[in-house]
Parts: structure tokens; C-alpha cells; sequence
């Protein structure tokens, strides 16, 4: 028997709205639009499909700071991640929203209406306040901080919504299920106990190890629920981890597994993220939920520390356990043993016996370099997968974003790199030189704060289809602010597949010399006033904290550079 849903009830809306779907879309043509962000589909989604019960819209003011303060909602069910629609000033004055508005909720893929909002509220979200709470820090070296800061807008709508349609997908379809889908699924085959695992990375041995283990303990079937939304930058894409557990399921014995995709975008909130899986895999009909040693984790903050200890995710989700009326089952730590030829977990290794573990640091390593991956690691059906989607790295595309003043000889260093990389063949090239992405992408933009956020928004989705496809781009934007270079670096490792490969390099040469040498009069003219937002005299300049590589025209020659970088000082 499938879990009951959190709150009682499942909230699906599309089955909900499906009489007055109709009606619904008429009125769509004839009221005010929204086209969602991708983080606002996947949430969207799983608003509409019950993923997210008891919710049935986004999150008013005092729904927002409920959850933000104490993980509840103001009815005082446990919700721990605020669920918002984040708008643009300029978007409310333009559309005229207030309070009762209607507006239509548009997929960001083919335009089409999928629901519509009754808007209850609008307000200002404190920011700061909700990274410390939500994710444990105002730390931007947290990829949903940095997203906080860098991409969303500064007002939040509040309002429930009636679905019109399921966004469309033509990727494993066969996989997606709804919760109800789901739900059905499991009663079908008489599924009363389901062990649900929650991934974000490809699967090898050892995880199979772990959920057949799991289930068997339980007497239990297993649910790989891997997200194919939004994830950590930097991730495998979803196309290739979908692939690897097509080939891993498999090697399940017959019929203890099941397959089935969610269309999450992750917070990566640690313990509060984990509360919150284990609420959506309930909603989907699961029993049990498997939670990591510091699941859903981001890594390193900016003094180098985990942001959260490895097991704060269980102890939480354990506080809440009779609320979540969802069974944790710890994860535990896999370790190979070569003399029996199986794995245990590392607490019941006998002492004394030989184990063996390659990191994801080295697993990556050997992937790109092409050296072995022992079977007794993974199959050899999923490294093959992931051989073809990440080739060595000599074969993969990047990105050198060369950030300084202009005139400051970035355009010369990234010509003479183009032809060295035209030498050394293997990639196609492209040169995006930051006068002619203007030109080109950006000639109705301004040199005003928001105008040099969005040309560095085209600039970064141009670089990231670029080094997707396997190119080596180089590109020359002044880019003064250290968060508009974080956009086009999370840009690039989000879209950039194989090719999220970003190196910053920052040409340091002094304003005095650019001004100098400056042939064309730019900074006369922005001396004299017939020219504003000119980095270095009317706006900042904001040296970067995190660069690669840092040169300096007046101290070494552009052949020296480029020797310097072909040392090795980067590496690509």
C-alpha cells in the first residue's frame, strides 16, 4: 500500500482542472503573461502534479517567511524550501499586477500556457534572511545563494494556481511519472514497501550495492528517483545519467527495481533539502527514503569548509519523523573488498582487510585522461556511457573569459590564443571579442549595471551552446562585477555538458596605460562627458577573487603570455 500523501490529500491540479482546461486556456490569450524561468517550470511542475502537496500555488508573504523562520507553512504543516515565483519590478509595473490579478504562466521552452495564477500578494523577500535560514549561509560559493543573488528578481508573487496543461516533454517519456502515475504503478505490482533513492550523479556499483541491500533489510522494492531538473553546476547533464541507469537497472535482480525521473530543480540545502526529498518521495507514493552522508551537500564554502556536517541531513530528517511518517534508511558508505570480491559497508569491514574506493575526483580523472575503470567499480555497459558523453579532455570544449579594461590588450591576447589553439587543431575555435558581442547580440543595450548583466547573459548562453558542441571559446568582455563573471562561469558549467570548462583569466593592466595607448579617443571621450558607464572612469571595476591567471601588458609581452598559459598555467 502506497504511502498516504503529505498533508492527506494529493494535490494534483491537473486532474483537478482538467473539466475547466478549456475555459482556462481561452483565457490565457486574454490576460497578462509571465514566460517562466527553468527553475520556475520544474517547480511549476511539481506544484501542478502533486509533487509538492499540500502546496497549490506559490507561496504568499506569510506562507514565505513561515517556512524561511520555521520549516512550516502558516497552517503549520512541515514544508522546509520556500516555493516562489520571483518577478521583476519592471515586470509588475508593466503588466500592471496587484493583488487579484489573473496571469498566465507560459513554459520558457514553445511559449505554451500551462497554468494560471490568482495573485493573493506581492512582496520583498529579505534576501539575506532566507540564505542564512534556507541554506545555512549568505555565501556565494553556494550555487542556490549565487543563484539567489545573481538571478533572482527582487519581488516575489504569492498565489495559487489553476493548471491548463503538463509541460510537454520528448525525453524519457516512458520514465516520467507522475506521483498518481507512480501511485498506480506501485499498486499494480502489489509494491507495499518502496525504498526510494534520490541522485543527482551517475550510479555505479556500489549504489546498486547499497539499494539492493537497503531493500532486502526491508523486504522492500526499490524506486531510483534520480533529478533531471536542475542540479549542482557543474553536474552531469541528465541525458547521460539517464542513460547509465537505463544500463545499470539491469543488473537489479528481476523485478526488486523500478525506474521513474523527477523534475526537480535542487537547492542543494543540506538537512533542509533532505526534509523536502523525503516529502516529494512520500507525495510519490514511497515508504522508505535512503538519506546520505551529507546529502544533497554543496561542498566547500568560501573558507574551504563543508557547509553542513555529514550527518546533519539525517539528524533532521530523523526530528521531523513523525511528521514525515516516511521511514529514513540511513546511507551507508560502500566499501570494495578484493579478497571476496563484494562490498560492505565500511563499519562491517573486519579489521585488517584490504578495501578499495576511487573518489569522484578520480573516477573523473580517468575519464578524462582514458585511463582503466575497474569493473569491480562499475559495469562496464555505464562506463561506456560515460566515455561517450565525456571524452578526454584534449576533445572537450571550454570557455577562457579574458575579464579586464578596455584597451587593456585582452582582444590582442585572445587573438594570438586563437591562433595558437587554431595550431594545435583538435577543436573548432571561436573568438567572441567583447566590441563585437555588443555589436552583434547587445546593440540595444546600454553600458548602465543591468544593460552589462544582460549582454553578459547572451555572451555566457552563446559560450555554453559553443563549448558544448566541443569548441574552444574565447571571450573578452570588460565584465567589471565579480557576480555578473559568476553568471557567465555558472552559465557555462550548467549548460556547457562535457564543455563546462571555465577558466577566468583577469587582465590586470593599469587604467593609466589603457588610457595611454588608447588610439580610438575612448577615454577621452568619456573624460569630456560624451561617454558614460566607462569602467575605470564613471563606473568600478571590481578585481576578480578567483581568477586562473592574472597578466599584465606592461609587465610581460602578449607572446610571453600565451607562453605561459601553453606551460601549463591553465589547464586545457
Amino acid at each position: 500500500m502506497a504511502n498516504p500523501p503529505h498533508g492527506g490529500i494529493l494535490k494534483d491540479l491537473v486532474v483537478r482542472d482538467a473539466k475547466i482546461s478549456p475555459e482556462l486556456r481561452e483565457e490565457s490569450h486574454t490576460i497578462p503573461d509571465i514566460v517562466l524561468t527553468e527553475r520556475q517550470l520544474c517547480d511549476l511542475e511539481l506544484i501542478t502534479n502533486g509533487g509538492f502537496s499540500p502546496l497549490e500555488g506559490f507561496m504568499s508573504e506569510n506562507d514565505y517567511k513561515s517556512v524561511v523562520e520555521s520549516l512550516r507553512l502558516v497552517d503549520g504543516a512541515l514544508f522546509p524550501i520556500p516555493i516562489t515565483l520571483d518577478v521583476s519590478r519592471e515586470t509588475i509595473e508593466k503588466l500592471s499586477i496587484i493583488p487579484g490579478s489573473r496571469i498566465t504562466l507560459r513554459d520558457p521552452r514553445d511559449d505554451e500556457p500551462l497554468a494560471i495564477i490568482t495573485v493573493d500578494d506581492i512582496y520583498q523577500p529579505d534576501k539575506v534572511k532566507e540564505a542564512i535560514n534556507v541554506f545555512g549561509a549568505d555565501d556565494p560559493a553556494h550555487p542556490a545563494v549565487a543563484y539567489l543573488r545573481n538571478r533572482v528578481k527582487d519581488f516575489y508573487i504569492g498565489g495559487k494556481v489553476q493548471a491548463i496543461q503538463a509541460p510537454s516533454h520528448y525525453d524519457y517519456v516512458a520514465l516520467r511519472y507522475t506521483p498518481a502515475e507512480l501511485r498506480a504503478h506501485f499498486k499494480k505490482l502489489s509494491w507495499r514497501k518502496v525504498v526510494a533513492f534520490q541522485t543527482r550523479n551517475p550510479m555505479h556499483r556500489a549504489h546498486r550495492e547499497l539499494t539492493v541491500r537497503a531493500a532486502r533489510q526491508r523486504q522492500a522494492n526499490v524506486l531510483i528517483h534520480p533529478v533531471v531538473g536542475l542540479t549542482k553546476p557543474g553536474d552531469v547533464d541528465h541525458y547521460t545519467r539517464v542513460r547509465v541507469y537505463e544500463a545499470i537497472m539491469a543488473k537489479y535482480p528481476n523485478g526488486m527495481g523500478h525506474l521513474a525521473l523527477l523534475p526537480l530543480a535542487m537547492r542543494m540545502a543540506g538537512p533542509r533539502e533532505a526534509v523536502w526529498h523525503a516529502i516529494i518521495r512520500k507525495n510519490y507514493g514511497a515508504t522508505h527514503f535512503i538519506v546520505g552522508r551529507d546529502h544533497a551537500g554543496p561542498g566547500k564554502n568560501s573558507q574551504g569548509k563543508d557547509f553542513y556536517g555529514p550527518y546533519d541531513a539525517q539528524d533532521l530528517v530523523t526530528t521531523y519523523h513523525s511528521e514525515l511518517q516516511i521511514e529514513m534508511v540511513p546511507f551507508q558508505q560502500m566499501t570494495y573488498l578484493p579478497s571476496s570480491d563484494e562490498y560492505l559497508p565500511v563499519d562491517e569491514v573486519p579489521k585488517g582487510v584490504q578495501t578499495l574506493d576511487i573518489s569522484g575526483t578520480e573516477l573523473r580523472k580517468r575519464l578524462r585522461t582514458g585511463a582503466p575503470i575497474p569493473d569491480w567499480f562499475s559495469y562496464d555497459a555505464v562506463v561506456k556511457v560515460l566515455r561517450e558523453s565525456y571524452p578526454p579532455r584534449n576533445k572537450q570544449g571550454f570557455v577562457l573569459l579574458l575579464s579586464g579594461l578596455t584597451n587593456s590588450g585582452k582582444d590582442s591576447i585572445a587573438k594570438a590564443l586563437q591562433v595558437t589553439f587554431n595550431q594545435q587543431g583538435g577543436r573548432s575555435v571561436s573568438l567572441l571579442l567583447g566590441e563585437t558581442v555588443r555589436q552583434e547580440l547587445s546593440p540595444d543595450l546600454s553600458y548602465s549595471p543591468e544593460d552589462r548583466y544582460r549582454n553578459a547573459q547572451r555572451l555566457g548562453f552563446v559560450a555554453s551552446e559553443l563549448t558544448r558542441a566541443g569548441a574552444a571559446v574565447i571571450a573578452t568582455p570588460v565584465a567589471p562585477y565579480e557576480q555578473l563573471r559568476e553568471g557567465i562561469k555558472d552559465t557555462v558549467l550548467q549548460n556547457g555538458g562535457a564543455g563546462g570548462n571555465f577558466f577566468l583569466i583577469h587582465v590586470a593592466t593599469p587604467l593609466e596605460h589603457c588610457e595611454k595607448t588608447d588610439r580610438r579617443g575612448f577615454y577621452d571621450k568619456a573624460r569630456r562627458g560624451e561617454l558614460t558607464g566607462v569602467t575605470g572612469i564613471d563606473d568600478i571595476y571590481e578585481t576578480p577573487s578567483k581568477a586562473d591567471l592574472t597578466v599584465d601588458v606592461t609587465k610581460q609581452t602578449i607572446p610571453e603570455i600565451v607562453h605561459n598559459y601553453k606551460r601549463g598555467k591553465v589547464d586545457t
